[in-house]
């Protein structure tokens, strides 16, 4: 357990640091119409933007070791306090002021992860059955279909729409990582290992194009939700997840201040665009 969660803590870490330099990247690129992947082409040519998937890769397979030995409500909600790390980072490196809110913002983050980490236990083994992992693929496909409609909106509602799409991808990535086969040979032919790599494509796309379209806040809180409310109630219901004994109140108001907390910090994730030169 103290692997799980020290690897889902410096997967927060890498996430945090990753968002903001892929912020600077999808921010400085010719905006796209529509879910267009020449976008992700486009932005492979920017160093911010790969380093910031780079650190992206490391902390998703940061994670996907924590959740082979945690619950998903265990994992999600400590990834998701990359926005309170980015804060920090961002008052210390890039002369960010926190405010009062996001002072508090990040202390009930940190009480938050207090309560979920204290509450979490050793992740139960559950037989997966051929059926759940083809239903995590078939929804990762009707996201990707739900994303080309979204991928037409423009400005609030655009970021806030593609924005919910990545959040419910990623969300998706970290329960297929869940039900991967522990035989090695088996896993390229497993619906999971196709739902992990399609979900993580569409989250990669749709996140920067939800940058594009409005604030780093409305695209990146719906990421937020998506990402910790879904995996969550999936390895709830489906995937034997449960709290220590006696634990389960102290948990799910540890995840609610968790999550909460974050979504409050989305705004510190803003790049302030640059004056126009004469």
């Amino acid at each position: 357990m103290t692997l799980g969660l020290t690897t889902a803590v410096v997967a927060a870490i890498c996430y945090g640091v990753g968002s903001i330099l892929q912020a600077a990247a999808a921010r400085g690129t010719a905006q796209v119409e529509g879910l267009d992947p020449r976008l992700l082409v486009r932005l492979l040519r920017s160093w911010k933007y790969l380093l910031g998937v780079g650190l992206d890769g490391l902390g998703f397979l940061l994670g996907l070791v924590a959740v082979r030995s945690l619950p998903l409500f265990v994992v999600q909600s400590i990834v998701a306090s990359f926005l309170a790390i980015t804060a920090v980072l961002g008052a210390i490196f890039l002369k960010m002021p926190l405010s009062r809110r996001d002072k508090v913002g990040i202390a009930v983050v940190v009480i938050g992860l207090v309560l979920v980490g204290s509450s979490a236990a050793e992740d139960a083994e559950v037989a997966v059955s051929a059926a759940e992992t083809w239903g995590v693929l078939i929804a990762t496909v009707v996201l990707v279909v739900l994303a080309i409609p979204a991928g037409r909106l423009n400005g609030a509602a655009g970021a806030t729409a593609m924005g919910a799409v990545a959040g419910l991808a990623f969300g998706a990535t970290a329960v297929a990582a869940r039900m991967l086969p522990d035989d090695l040979a088996a896993i390229p032919a497993s619906p999971a290992t196709w739902a992990l790599v399609l979900g993580g494509v569409t989250a990669l796309l749709t996140y920067s194009v939800a940058l594009q379209r409005g604030t780093v806040t409305q695209a990146t809180a719906p990421v937020v939700v998506g990402e910790t409310i879904a995996p969550a109630i999936v390895g709830l219901t489906l995937l034997g997840d449960a709290p220590r004994p006696g634990w389960g109140i102290v948990a799910a108001i540890g995840f609610v201040l968790a999550v909460a907390g974050a979504v409050s910090l989305a705004r510190h994730g803003e790049i302030e665009e640059e004056a126009p030169t004469t």
